[in-house]
């Protein structure tokens, strides 16, 4: 596959800049229900002001120049800026503990932050280094640095655009680190639109609708959120806060639409608080109200008119796909690595599996190793690990593919199934080995617990903890629910997926856990995974005495 300096994200934007200059590229919303529009030229001018002022400031040749905030039209702006003045960007989660901040500043190498919209600057703050320079983005918190209006002000526009490499380096994504501290992840400008120029078979257009809100410090969305809708000229909205999510859907109504699991069952738990799940599955089983059911239920989550729907970054449960799909919505699952820029599998339109991401995306090969591990070849695939080549070479065998990590399986047609992380497989006293993954997808799609860990190592069986979806958490807070009327209903869980199980898989019980896991208290990585290790660390100490009490349900 060849990658062209014209197929580069910042050629594209310049493209578009030139051919479309008055389409609204990013709407911005603001509190209170306002929102702004940049069209491309209004967009790539801010961005050549600001690529004016970076070359004007004298920094080594490719530098290293972080950006830390939530989603906004100026993080994107910001990030073409860099490449426009000739660095190399690094993405910074707006959630990270100042510890994890200040070791991804200094290992980077970074020389100038971007800071912007921030819920908690002081923790953030507390971990740039001292003497760092700091630009500060429109709604970002007052930091007392240079504001990006103020310096795009006074900075004539970049006229000419420096042509970059396709195989220079353009970031470098820090993982979120399920486990061990965070690696960079070294991308090239090609590798960054590899998916796009390899892939044309996904239909997108500008006039397509996307709602970005996943972090863009994350692959995913920087893949799709960014890479996509750069290159296909996509109309993109951003969410303006946690409370307001449901109401931006609703007013972007996108026709490109990706998440993450706990959002899908989230939005799932709030179908069925307004319409039981019997009434619902009668409603839909009668053909004069079905039509009009689907319709209420996916507009009134602003999903009506998405042609596509993902989810990715960790696997969704074969039954909350299928309930999906009884809505008229065809879910797709995906699957890809920060190491692969999540260019790896996906799946199609009309050619979907439950429980499988889908075939080898076109460029892409895959194999299973004797090991059970997936193996896979992306021409999205990093150039190494900054500044840990001997780690580089322990996840990319001498032919080229990438050590995923993950164990799967292919069926007849190729699609792959992920049956869990092979570091996570943990041997029960009996000595015989425990996937937990599967086992908590089966827990999950009842709609009972919103997350849930599977553990037990040097038990005799293995036993989950949990926990309660948040509309039995909100019930058991307000004194409407006691523990003991969802005892029975937990049993009853236990017991229907051990029979699904293997005899050394079934749970001895289920654990419900006082406290939500999030990602504050650090139960889960800024992409919503669980940190099992931390998860083991807090309730390990509990579990020779919730063995020993003989319970099937134990609360905390």
């Amino acid at each position: 596959m060849t990658i062209s300096a014209d197929d580069l994200l910042l050629a594209r934007a310049a493209r578009w800049e030139a051919s479309t200059p008055d389409k609204v590229f990013l709407t911005q919303p603001h509190s209170g229900g306002q929102t702004s529009d940049y069209t491309w030229r209004q967009t790539m001018d801010e961005v050549r002001r600001m690529a004016s002022h970076l070359a004007g400031l004298d920094l080594p040749r490719r530098s290293q120049i972080a950006i830390v905030g939530k989603n906004s039209a100026h993080w994107i702006m910001a990030d073409l800026a860099i490449w426009m003045a000739g660095h190399v960007s690094v993405p910074l989660y707006p959630t990270l503990s100042s510890d994890t901040a200040r070791k991804i500043l200094e290992h980077s190498e970074s020389r100038l932050l971007f800071v912007g919209k921030l819920d908690d600057w002081p923790t953030i703050r507390a971990g740039v280094p001292a003497g760092m320079p700091l630009i500060e983005l429109p709604l970002a918190p007052d930091t007392g640095a240079p504001r990006w209006r103020d310096l795009t002000a006074r900075s004539a526009p970049l006229a000419q655009i420096p042509q970059r490499d396709p195989g220079e380096l353009a970031t470098i994504i820090y993982t979120s680190g399920t486990t061990g501290a965070p690696k960079g992840v070294m991308l090239s400008f090609g590798g960054m639109v590899a998916a796009m120029v390899a892939d044309s078979a996904l239909d997108v257009s500008p006039q397509d609708r996307y709602l970005s809100y996943l972090p863009l410090a994350h692959s995913y969305e920087r893949y799709v959120g960014e890479g996509v809708c750069i290159f296909h000229g996509v109309h993109v909205y951003f969410a303006e806060s946690l409370e307001s999510f449901l109401q931006d859907l609703r007013r972007t109504r996108p026709t490109l639409f990706c998440s993450v699991p706990r959002l899908w069952m989230k939005f799932q738990a709030g179908v069925h608080a307004n319409v039981p799940p019997a009434k619902l599955q009668r409603l839909l089983s009668i053909p004069v109200v079905r039509s009009l059911v689907r319709r209420k239920v996916l507009k009134g989550l602003g999903l009506d008119r998405a042609r596509y729907a993902f989810s990715g970054a960790a696997p969704l449960a074969p039954e909350v796909i299928d309930w999906y799909r009884r809505l008229g919505l065809e879910l797709l699952e995906g699957y890809g690595m920060s190491e692969n820029h999540s260019y790896s599998h996906a799946s199609e339109p009309g050619d979907a599996r439950s429980g499988y991401v889908g075939r080898s995306r076109p460029g892409v090969e895959t194999r299973i190793s004797e090991q059970g591990e997936v193996l896979v070849k992306s021409p999205g695939m990093m150039m190494g690990y900054f500044k840990a080549p001997e780690m580089s070479a322990e996840v990319i065998t001498a032919d080229g593919f990438l050590r995923t990590g993950d164990r799967g399986e292919l069926d007849a047609e190729g699609r792959l199934r992920i049956t869990g992380r092979i570091k996570e497989l943990f041997k029960t006293s009996k000595g015989r080995y425990i996937a937990p993954a599967p086992i908590e997808n089966r827990l999950l799609s009842a709609g009972l617990l919103e997350q849930c860990c599977v553990t037990g190592a040097s038990f005799a069986q293995p036993h989950a903890v949990g926990v309660l979806a948040e509309n039995l958490r909100a019930l058991l807070g307000s004194g409407r629910l006691q523990p003991a009327q969802l005892t029975p209903q937990l049993m009853s869980l236990r017991d229907a997926v051990n029979r699904g199980l293997e005899s050394h898989e079934q749970l001895e019980f289920i654990a419900v856990a006082r406290e939500a896991w999030a990602i504050e208290n650090e139960f889960l990585t800024p992409t919503l995974k669980m940190r099992r290790a931390r998860i083991e660390e807090r309730y390990g100490p509990l579990a020779e005495g919730w063995y020993a009490s003989g319970q099937n349900v134990i609360w905390e």
